[in-house]
């Protein structure tokens, strides 16, 4: 499955992007919704997955509009292996409590952490709550997405993923190993993440893999 990842401003933005779509991942700290706009978001008939990265909103905001998602009815929450403990445990009481399922992720911006620290890190992800594990690291070479992707197979419910350039070969791979979804931007020039592909060009890849 693809999700998008969505990062429009606007409540009326998000809802158009998302018409129409599987899946869905709404990038809370790159909108400027209330929590009522976001109760209107999560209500639509899509699989969406709330995220809320740290930066842009107060620890108190974060945790305002995940449970706004929550209570509304999102599929997914995404958070941090390292958000506070506070935070953590506030969402993954409402999650539980509402049937939805959580993302707990790990973000490397600079680098590839050694194969055994990996798997310390989605352990880390699991002990904390996960139903998925995502991990996404910088790829700097085929060695480094080579040990990203050596990571599907130790567990099942695992987003492997690598950040940059490099790592587009682990996008669309991850479908193909076990992933239960890959990542997508919606059009050219609405990527989230470094190294992602637009929806239809991942899509066509996907069609030329497996149809050749």
């Amino acid at each position: 499955m693809i999700c998008v990842s969505v990062a429009r401003p606007t409540l009326r933005g998000c809802l158009a992007a998302v018409k129409g779509l599987e899946m869905a991942e709404i990038r809370l700290d790159r909108t400027g919704l209330s929590p009522e706009e976001i109760r209107l978001l999560f209500a639509a008939p899509v699989t969406l997955i709330a995220t809320c990265r740290p930066g842009t909103r107060t620890d108190a905001g974060r945790t305002a509009a995940l449970l706004a998602a929550i209570d509304a009815g999102a599929a997914f929450v995404d958070i941090e292996s390292d958000a506070p403990a506070a935070l953590r445990k506030t969402i993954l009481a409402a999650a539980r409590k509402a049937r939805c399922r959580v993302v707990v992720s790990h973000h490397d911006f600079d680098r590839t952490p050694p194969r055994d620290r990996l798997l310390r890190l989605v352990a880390a992800c699991f002990d904390r709550g996960a139903d998925v594990a995502k991990i996404c690291c910088r790829v700097r070479d085929a060695r480094e997405c080579a040990r990203m992707l050596s990571l599907y197979g130790t567990r099942r419910n695992l987003i492997a993923l690598g950040l940059g350039e490099l790592g587009v070969v682990t996008r669309v791979a991850a479908l193909f190993l076990g992933a239960p979804w890959t990542y997508a931007s919606l059009a050219p020039g609405e990527e989230t993440g470094e190294g992602q592909l637009d929806l239809r060009t991942l899509e066509s890849v996907l069609k030329l893999i497996q149809h050749g």
